[in-house]
């Protein structure tokens, strides 16, 4: 089976967007209106391009549905490649309109894709760089979720349309509403298998957060502590990243990805980050970096990793597993990460390393 990682995967919902279709006269009776917007960022790794292609967020709750077109091209889609877009930046899908308050759930629609075609949604995934920034070669296969049905928007129910549902109620209060839906890759992204030439992306590894009580996690990882981690491992093939866990986990206890539940006393990691080079002017790697954008206030352990490829979540391949899968395992820690509304806390391995300027 193709195996290629990728981490975390967040769709910011920031302030702003207007309802298509749901006009109300001008009399007193008008219900007090808030502000919503959606847009997309995410912590890839590995994977060159991971495109979808949006077609139209819904949002319903008992007094109806309200449809929004974010539909940038002709073709009547929003192409996101989600791997341009990290850390705490952001790609907007729908801006600038006004909502009733109240209390709501979201569908979230995309085009999908069993084709290897590059006009709808799609990864493309063992590709060069060339001297230009250009990716060349590699495979383009298609991306699919398998959820499906309508929230009562309109085209919900045309052929190919995936729909990634969050059902459990939030509230749009009266003011600038900010959200996350963030989307954990590791977990919810599975490369083609059996007689799938395409990915899929799981509609259960997405979650909505409140931006009111989040903040960020970044810093960077010591040369040190890399290769550190490498001549453990062992071998030639790396994928750095650092994985977010709950507060007092320890070192010993932090896992991996998986589909069931771990096991005795090891904790299942909340989300990751990849590790990215840092650049001079002249493009040379001056140091390496990690960022967490989006991340609910509380404190937490921090883990890190050179094998993040090996991280399959479809089974246990922590140390030395036994179905013969590429073993997995953290390699140092750092403990009380403590997350602030609205500030980014930094947090380098380990704590004590002078990092490079920014």
């Amino acid at each position: 089976m193709k195996q290629l990682k990728l981490t975390s995967l967040t769709i910011a919902i920031a302030t702003g967007l207007m309802l298509s279709g749901c006009g109300s006269d001008s009399d007193s009776n008008e219900p007090e209106q808030a502000l919503f917007s959606l847009g997309v960022s995410d912590n890839p790794a590995d994977a060159n391009i991971v495109n979808v292609a949006f077609k139209q967020v819904v949002l319903k709750n008992s007094e109806g549905a309200f449809s929004f077109d974010v539909a940038t091209g002709d073709d009547g889609l929003q192409h996101v490649d989600l791997l341009s877009f990290q850390g705490q930046n952001v790609e907007t899908l729908v801006s600038g309109q006004s909502v009733p308050v109240g209390e709501y759930q979201m569908c979230i629609y995309m085009e999908n894709n069993t084709i290897s075609s590059d006009e709808s949604s799609y990864v493309l995934s063992g590709a060069t760089e060339d001297e230009n920034g250009e990716f060349v070669g590699g495979d383009i296969e298609g991306l699919v979720t398998n959820s499906n049905g309508s929230c009562g928007g309109v085209g919900a129910d045309e052929e190919n349309t995936g729909r990634l549902f969050f059902n459990k109620s939030f509230t749009i209060a009266a003011g600038n509403n900010s959200f996350v839906a963030e989307f954990n890759l590791a977990k919810g992204l599975q490369a083609p298998h059996g007689n799938k030439d395409y990915w899929t992306l799981k509609p259960t590894s997405v979650q909505l957060v409140n931006a009111s009580e989040v903040g960020a996690i970044k810093g960077q990882i010591s040369q040190e502590t890399m290769v550190s981690c490498e001549t453990a491992a062992g071998g030639s093939e790396f994928s750095p990243a650092v994985y977010l866990y709950p507060s007092e986990t320890a070192l010993d206890q932090m896992a991996d990805f998986r589909t069931g539940p771990n096991v005795l006393t090891q904790v299942a990691p909340i989300t990751s980050a990849r590790v990215n080079p840092i650049l001079d002017d002249s493009e040379k790697i001056t140091g390496y970096e990690y960022e967490f954008g989006f991340v609910v206030a509380d404190t937490y352990s921090l883990g890190y990793t050179c094998l993040a490829q090996n991280d399959d979540p479809e089974a246990s391949n922590v140390r030395e597993p036994e179905d013969g899968s590429a073993p997995f395992f953290i390699d140092s820690d750092e403990q009380d990460v403590t997350v602030i509304l609205g500030e980014t806390t930094t947090r380098h391995f380990p704590e004590s390393f002078d990092p490079v300027a920014p």
